[in-house]
């Protein structure tokens, strides 16, 4: 049986590939999107299923009476809405403090009155977990690593929110985690790691495997900031959106629970000192690089301890990093027309 599902935030990368993966199965879904970065996926989807496959919504978190009105009917409530930079947070933390913490108190508000009980999957962050200062580091060749930490940070590390985005995104995560204790309301936060794929339309200050393919294959210039041996662990849309579907599957078990969603240990790459030489590689030619300062909240290492989700919810990347990097270039490549 079909449930209703609202996606916030629909119009974005993971957004529109969720809903693509949801309509493909024959489920109903509503957009929520203020489609303030671009319409690009509400055409392809229109393409691929129709100008009335779903419905799409156009407005703001921050508007409470209009994203309770989209929430009355929802069965799953997907919220991916949000000022996504830790750089522009830094600019102009009002706006993404409304964007983020009040934009996701309203959508759990819109949650909780409406009568329906929804289950309510929050894209959180690793940036939650702050510099981690305390965590004692190990500089090899091409990366930095944890010393002890040898499965990554678990979800047990303290909260210790970094800029305006860790506290806007880190406040949302606290009160999806606290509405389910409070209201039983069937909520899951994933804290996530780098997101990679498809349909993303990466910029310097977000995404930053896409926007480094998309620079080198069209020729754009790449600033490395810091030392370019920041180690993240990246994920490929598709194992992210894996997760989803099984909290849903499972909220029995993932209600009320905080997850860490990322690459794992097995997926970690340093941001320049390995990636460059990757990139290169599926360029056939040099890439040059200016470089900068070491920027705000720019964690040195992160890489999630993913083992409570494979305990839990018999999630793990199935993508790795070979295999999720090629296809992403690829996708690039075929789709110049639209960078």
């Amino acid at each position: 049986m079909s449930r209703n599902y609202l996606v916030t935030g629909g119009a974005g990368f993971i957004g529109s590939n969720y809903v693509h993966r949801l309509l493909k199965r024959g489920e109903k879904v509503t957009i929520y999107d203020n489609l303030s970065r671009t319409k690009r996926n509400i055409e392809w989807l229109k393409n691929e299923f129709g100008d009335n496959a779903f419905d799409l919504v156009v407005g703001d978190v921050r508007d409470a009476s209009r994203i309770a009105e989209a929430a009355s009917r929802s069965d799953v409530i997907a919220h991916l809405a949000g000022q996504v930079a830790v750089t522009t947070s830094v600019t102009n933390p009002r706006d993404d403090f409304e964007s983020n913490a009040l934009g996701t108190f309203n959508v759990m508000e819109a949650a909780r009155l409406s009568g329906r009980n929804p289950i309510v999957i929050y894209a959180s962050t690793n940036k939650v977990y702050g510099g981690m200062e305390e965590v004692e580091l190990f500089e090899e060749p091409t990366r930095w690593r944890y010393k002890d930490l040898v499965n990554g940070c678990p979800e047990t590390q303290p909260l210790d929110f970094h800029s305006p985005y860790g506290c806007s995104k880190g406040t949302g995560d606290q009160y999806a985690r606290d509405y389910a204790r409070i209201y039983g309301l069937p909520t899951v936060v994933f804290r996530q790691s780098c997101i990679y794929g498809p349909r993303q339309f990466g910029i310097e200050d977000q995404g930053w495997v896409a926007w480094f393919i998309i620079a080198a294959v069209m020729g754009r210039g790449i600033t490395i900031y810091g030392d370019g041996k920041q180690v993240r662990d990246i994920l490929h849309v598709e194992d992210l959106l894996n997760a989803y579907d099984l909290a849903v599957e499972k909220i029995d078990i993932a209600r009320g629970q905080v997850y860490n969603l990322g690459g794992g240990p097995a997926n970690v790459m340093s941001i320049w000192a390995e990636f460059g030489p990757r990139l290169e590689k599926l360029l056939g030619d040099t890439i040059e690089v200016t470089r900068g300062d070491w920027r705000p909240g720019d964690q040195k290492v992160f890489y999630a301890d993913i083992s409570k989700a494979k305990r839990e919810l018999g999630w793990e990347p199935k993508i790795n990093v070979e295999e999720g990097v090629t296809m992403l270039f690829e996708w690039v490549k075929a789709n110049r027309n639209l960078f």
